[in-house]
């Protein structure tokens, strides 16, 4: 008999009857197999959606457990039978049915695993298995590994490599070859300072026609100028931006020059540690956390004598563009926000805030908000950025990658920060050919359905094959596999939060919560499966590759989720712009912008950056300017603007 005085079991069991129906009532001489099936007719069909069914099974789940493994102990040594009633007399038929009624409301959960093909017996074994066996291993590694969110210690041994095993084509660099810049000078307008290169920065601070701490001012003034229309910033780091602003310029005095990221200004998004500064990781939760710890990122930076001017908005533990201080904006059409979790970067590089940031996906977070703001943007291949003291979602999809003002500032960026992170066991110091000396005439590059075709003709007037082409696969659950793999990764890495109740202040509760609460329940058996699905999809991705790159749309969900399930590299293109919708009738200076995506097989981002500089070689999209805030006499939107928050969908 189960004891109902445990307050575990009489609360959860009471909670269950209350909502599912108490069926026990029935009369004591009702045959036990009928109060089974009226058990089983409380699971509702898995088609409803709905509160009280969720909590109905899962309490069923709970008290029906507690109550199996009591009720197991006394039918392990009958027959095997598929119900354990069958030889139970009457008089011990009132009892007989409780049990019965646990093992069926355990079956009733055992639906929302496709797992209902035990019969009751083997329910019971279950229950007994799981509450002796299975929960006190759970809970030891818990208590090991899970006590801290954000999963920035413990990594799984359990490594992604998107290695295809094929041989690099080109001998490897281990600098690149930048390409020099000579006769410059600066600008008089501390606007036209904001958009220059990071190549053409450099050359100022080289020639000292300006410092490094006169850029790190100007920038920080602009950062705190439009901030409150674009929402992009979450911490100014001015008095470690003007310390290294200062180490910069005396090295340069000594005669001491560290390259062409030497004293240039730049932004992290805020799920990348900084010693001594909040790692808010956009979450109300965390918005005063100070991890005391350097992210293996910012020492790159740092050794480059980059100069971090602030950390910027991600979005709540890094999913779109929502955080604990608002929502992000588009500075090209701030009645839109920017989307994507690396907001910030993305505006704050789009506005001319910081020469240049880094961001970081997981499924979108680099391409949406690039797209968005119409900056070139570089996903790299997954295991090309260390992420040691960085938040994460899921160790085989996580990637840290830049957002410039051109693919030749972020072929310089990623030379400075790519490389084997000692701490990162997913890290690879992958031996990349040197972007700038690539022989783009000797490349074959399709484009698919979607590429934007200004692209593709101005590639083959450049001397480049190229090709129609179309990505073939027989996997149809791509998007599916993404939300597994990352869904679960994230509840791994934020178990605790989820326990403690934290998820009920999240920002936006149809992202996160929803999407951690259903992951729960996806078992470590379909998780396996859909590993085993992607790498049978980065099989064929592989094989249907028969091109050195190809163009397509950088924002469609399917190949969003492909890419980065094969680790695939992209970098975003700015390829133009259009008008928005319904502007006023005497115009706005506000624009849509159009983009593509350049994509490689992994450990060929060289190729994408190659392909990416020689288009912007002869185009100038990539050095618009955005109005941000400046929408001109005749464009007035409503303040604050009224743009309808979209509904998370969800992609099967």
């Amino acid at each position: 008999m189960v004891d109902v005085r445990n307050p575990f079991y009489s609360t959860a069991y009471r909670i269950q009857l209350r909502l599912c129906g108490n069926k026990q009532g029935a009369s004591s001489s009702r045959k036990n197999k009928n109060v089974a099936n009226m058990s089983r007719d409380t699971c509702p069909a898995l088609h409803f959606a709905g509160t009280r069914f969720f909590v109905c099974v899962i309490f069923s789940l709970l008290a029906a457990t507690v109550g199996s493994y009591a009720a197991f102990s006394q039918f392990h040594s009958l027959s095997d039978t598929s119900s354990p009633c069958n030889k139970m007399d009457s008089k011990n038929s009132s009892e007989c049915s409780e049990k019965a009624m646990h093992a069926s409301q355990l079956e009733c959960a055992f639906e929302l695993l496709d797992s209902n093909f035990f019969n009751e017996r083997k329910v019971l074994e279950i229950a007994k298995g799981a509450t002796e066996f299975n929960l006190p291993i759970i809970r030891a590694n818990r208590k090991l590994v899970a006590s801290e969110n954000g999963g920035l210690h413990n990594p799984s041994v359990l490594t992604f490599n998107p290695d295809w095993g094929t041989k690099q084509e080109q001998e490897a660099s281990k600098i690149f070859n930048y390409p020099s810049i000579s006769s410059i000078q600066k600008p008089e307008n501390e606007e036209d300072i904001a958009f220059m290169s990071i190549l053409e920065l450099g050359a100022l601070i080289r020639t000292k026609q300006v410092t490094s701490e006169e850029l790190a001012r100007i920038f920080l003034k602009r950062l705190k100028r439009y901030n409150p229309a674009l929402e992009a910033v979450v911490t100014y780091t001015d008095e470690l931006a003007y310390q290294q602003a200062k180490e910069a310029d005396e090295l340069l005095a000594q005669g001491k020059y560290l390259g062409p990221l030497h004293g240039i200004p730049y932004g992290l998004k805020d799920i990348i540690a900084v010693p001594q500064y909040k790692t808010t990781w956009g979450s109300t939760t965390f918005k005063n956390q100070v991890l005391n710890t350097e992210a293996w990122v910012y020492k790159r930076l740092k050794s480059a004598g980059a100069v971090l001017v602030a950390k910027l908005v991600s979005g709540s533990l890094a999913y779109d563009d929502i955080w604990f201080g608002g929502r992000t904006r588009n500075p090209w059409n701030i009645e839109e926000f920017s989307t994507g979790s690396s907001a910030g970067p993305a505006a704050c590089t789009s506005a001319g805030m910081v020469p240049f940031a880094i961001g970081s996906e997981t499924a979108g977070s680099m391409t949406y908000p690039g797209a968005r703001c119409g900056v070139t943007a570089l996903r790299p291949t997954f295991g090309t950025v260390g992420r040691t003291g960085v938040m994460s979602i899921s160790e085989s999809l996580d990637k840290l990658g830049p957002f410039c003002r051109s693919a030749a500032d972020c072929t310089i960026v990623l030379d400075a920060i790519r490389g084997k992170d000692p701490d990162d066991l997913s890290s690879r110091d992958f031996p990349f050919a040197d972007p700038f000396s690539v022989d783009i005439t000797k490349l074959t590059v399709g484009y698919l359905e979607d590429a934007e075709m200004e692209v593709v003709q101005v590639l083959a007037e450049k001397g480049i094959k190229m090709v129609p082409f179309k990505l073939n696969y027989t996997v149809d659950s791509v998007q599916g596999i993404l939300n597994f793999t990352m869904d679960v990764d994230m509840l791994a890495h934020f178990d605790e939060w989820q326990r403690s109740g934290k998820d009920d202040v999240y920002e936006a509760q149809d992202q996160w919560p929803v999407e951690l609460r259903r992951s729960r329940i996806i078992t470590a058996v379909d998780y396996i499966q859909a590993q085993r699905a992607r790498g049978k999809l980065i099989r064929e991705v592989k094989e249907s590759f028969t091109v050195d790159a190809f163009i397509g749309n950088v924002t469609d969900w399917e190949k969003v989720c492909l890419g980065n399930l094969v680790g695939l590299p992209v970098i975003v293109v700015p390829a133009g712009f259009k008008n928005i919708s319904n502007p006023p009738p005497s115009g706005s200076r506000r624009r849509t912008t159009i983009t593509t995506g350049i994509y490689a097989p992994p450990k060929h981002d060289h190729i994408a950056l190659a392909l990416a500089i020689a288009y912007q070689s002869v185009t100038d999209h990539h050095k618009q300017c955005p109005p941000i805030n400046n929408l001109g006499p005749n464009d007035i939107i409503p303040d604050p603007p009224t743009v309808t928050i979209p509904p998370r969908i969800l992609h099967l």
